[in-house]
């Protein structure tokens, strides 16, 4: 078995094309390092897990967390 923890699921580009923020409805930024999609207008990061985007305001990381 390996120690390396496990590689993020590449989320669909096309998918990405037409995800906006559930709070705002603007664009969003894919974040590849942190697997998360920002949405700078709300101040918030949204994970993505097993390549499914998280869009729940509840599930999202503020941005000025550290």
């Amino acid at each position: 078995m390996s120690d390396t923890p496990p590689r993020p699921v590449p989320v669909d580009p096309r998918l990405l094309e037409i995800l906006v923020c559930p709070l705002t409805r603007t664009a969003l930024e894919y974040d590849r390092v942190h697997d998360e999609l920002i949405s700078r207008a709300a101040g918030l990061a949204f994970p993505i897990r097993d390549g499914i985007p998280i869009m729940l305001a509840d599930e999202a990381r503020r941005l000025d967390d550290a």
